[in-house]
């Protein structure tokens, strides 16, 4: 981690670019790379924000199953040819599975042998309910997109009933709960239209069968842990 600050702090945008393709260039031949070296070979922001050790930890135990990853953000803005450093990490860190993508722009060309992206807005319910249907089974879900609450909220409510049982949901980037140019609130913290809010609600969830008068929904009786960590939160679908 020492290394990556050094070089970021050091290195202009074009050297970093050159040390990376150099870097991919070396640790290509090599098998069943880490997360930790994927994500500085693919240059994803993730490691930053120090995410990396918390995905490794949950997601290697399912490294080699046939899955259906679906990461909402594509990056790289309206620029088609930007982006997608995440999805080419999980493509090559998953080797049996199939990368989906979501973004409100166009970004076709970061289209694979097993990475397909769909254009459209994660805020639109019916949108995501066609993406699901495209995809079918849906085993990991990354919400790494817009960072505004009402969009995170409208993704996981539509999104969360078609993962499978087992499957894991991943919503990054929380502190921007507290910004409200995002839809957020830093004085009100119980303030029920924010991304924390709904992550309170499903800590309610859990124990929804000791809560008098309460009528249990969907999410209640399929949630069975919510593990946080500083920024990003996950959730897990079973029969609870």
């Amino acid at each position: 981690m020492f290394i990556y600050k050094l070089l970021k702090e050091r290195l202009s945008p074009q050297q970093r670019q050159a040390v990376r393709k150099l870097f991919r260039r070396i640790v290509s031949p090599i098998p069943n790379q880490s997360l930790n070296v994927l994500a500085y070979k693919y240059g994803t922001d993730k490691r930053y924000h120090g995410y990396i050790p918390h995905y490794e930890r949950y997601f290697e135990p399912l490294r080699k199953r046939a899955l259906n990853v679906l990461e909402i953000g594509v990056g790289g803005y309206e620029d088609p040819y930007q982006g997608g450093e995440s999805l080419r990490m999980w493509q090559e860190y998953f080797p049996c599975a199939m990368i989906y993508g979501i973004d409100i722009e166009n970004k076709c060309p970061q289209d694979d042998k097993r990475i397909k992206t769909f254009r459209g807005s994660q805020n639109d319910p019916n949108f995501l309910e066609w993406v699901a249907a495209q995809i079918g089974r849906i085993d990991l879900i990354i919400d790494d997109g817009s960072h505004i609450s009402e969009h995170i909220i409208t993704s996981f409510k539509t999104l969360f009933p078609h993962l499978v049982s087992g499957g894991i949901y991943v919503i990054e980037d929380l502190y921007y709960a507290y910004c409200p140019a995002y839809g957020g609130n830093d004085e009100d913290l119980n303030e029920p239209r924010t991304s924390i809010a709904m992550l309170k609600s499903t800590i309610d969830g859990l124990h929804h069968k000791y809560i008098p008068n309460r009528p249990s929904d969907c999410f209640d009786q399929s949630i069975a842990a919510v593990h946080c960590y500083p920024k990003i939160a996950y959730i897990f679908k079973v029969n609870n």
